[in-house]
């Protein structure tokens, strides 16, 4: 891809894209300054819906503050509670039973395989296709009523609780998730065929979008787009937590560094994510799914804590200040969407501006995650 000719100031204008744009997929606003339809500079603009998450931890008890967690990423919002509890379970010793922490990794994969269908839906309407959408959120549908069922919610769960969950799964939670997993697996044939293998999405994506290795370890980008540039790095195998340890699954990595490799390794991730809820179910113990002794009030001791998980968008870390009150001194919320973004405005330029609305749909933005 060539870079535009450098021009006068006065030969090129200034382009908003957004802050409120369908491809935006939020409240974000990417000044461009244009060369024709060539990209010459891009700034990405944030703030536009902020909320004071960090802060308002250091307001509320730490129960109180669990809800905030779905949130941030409210498509990806089981993996943040799992990243809450780690963390507070982590600094007040607190241990978790062997049947929660399985319940736990079933309930996070289906909701990472929920973010990815939301994700693919609307990627492939914003390059013009409209019918994978309606297929990818009947499948989404499924999910939602299983968890639905356990958590009370569809969208932003708050199921954890410290040492455990809100409640335990029923038998028919199990069938019904053994039965999506049939089902599932002959829906990622049907979306080999209908969008992977479509000739005008490799075309427009393939060779599109180019992410180095250099780059991305530059900007801190992790998960799929870290992965589709050929870094082997995924928080549940690199720094093991929950029971992921005892599961047997695939790590997807593409080396092409194109909007393509970003396509694939979600797609990928979608049949790992169903592996590993099938060994769960299999190996699944009995037992209680909360501790028998647990402090009736949060204080963790004064100290510095951290704990990390692989959410549907990369890492995200939890850094936690503690001065033995019932409340954080601190809390710092690393957002895998933020560093994932900030790479766009250094590897949009010299793109089409066709080209790198397809780009920014392959990074899987969540707004409300960045502007948290």
């Amino acid at each position: 891809m060539t870079e535009p000719i450098s021009l006068q100031p006065d030969e090129t204008f200034v382009l908003n894209v957004g802050p409120q744009h369908p491809a935006t997929h939020g409240v974000l606003r990417v000044k461009m300054t244009m060369d024709g339809e060539y990209i010459y500079n891009a700034e990405t603009v944030l703030g536009y819906i902020h909320r004071m998450h960090e802060k308002m931890a250091e307001n509320r008890t730490y129960p109180q503050f669990m809800p905030n967690m779905g949130r941030l990423d409210y498509l990806s919002a089981m993996a943040f509670n799992h990243g809450y509890a780690l963390v507070v379970e982590r600094a007040c010793g607190i241990e978790v039973p062997e049947r929660a922490e399985y319940i736990r990794v079933i309930t996070v994969e289906l909701n990472r395989i929920s973010s990815h269908l939301v994700w693919l839906g609307a990627y492939v309407l914003d390059l013009g296709g409209f019918t994978p959408l309606m297929y990818c959120f009947d499948d989404r549908e499924q999910i939602l009523d299983l968890l639905e069922s356990v958590t009370g919610s569809r969208l932003t769960y708050c199921y954890f609780r410290f040492g455990g969950l809100y409640n335990d799964i029923d038998d028919d939670f199990i069938s019904g998730t053994r039965a999506f997993i049939k089902r599932m697996r002959k829906e990622l044939k049907m979306y080999a065929k209908l969008v992977t293998g479509n000739i005008i999405l490799m075309r427009r994506l393939k060779d599109h979008g180019p992410v180095d290795q250099d780059m991305c370890q530059r900007y801190g980008a992790t998960g799929p787009v870290a992965r589709g540039s050929g870094i082997n790095y995924d928080v549940r195998r690199n720094e093991p937590y929950s029971v992921y340890p005892e599961f047997d699954f695939e790590v997807p990595v593409y080396g092409e560094c194109d909007s393509y490799a970003r396509y694939l390794v979600r797609m990928d991730e979608m049949e790992q994510s169903l592996r590993i809820i099938e060994q769960a179910l299999d190996k699944l113990p009995d037992g209680p799914v909360n501790p028998k002794k647990k402090p009736k009030l949060i204080k963790p001791p004064p100290g510095d804590y951290f704990a990390a998980v692989e959410t549907a968008r990369g890492n995200f870390g939890i850094r936690m200040v503690s001065d033995g009150s019932k409340n954080a001194y601190r809390l710092k919320l690393r957002s895998p969407t933020y560093s994932n973004m900030h790479l766009f405005d250094e590897a949009c330029r010299g793109m089409l501006i066709a080209d790198a609305l397809a780009f920014m749909g392959s990074l899987d933005l969540v707004i409300p995650e960045m502007d948290r």
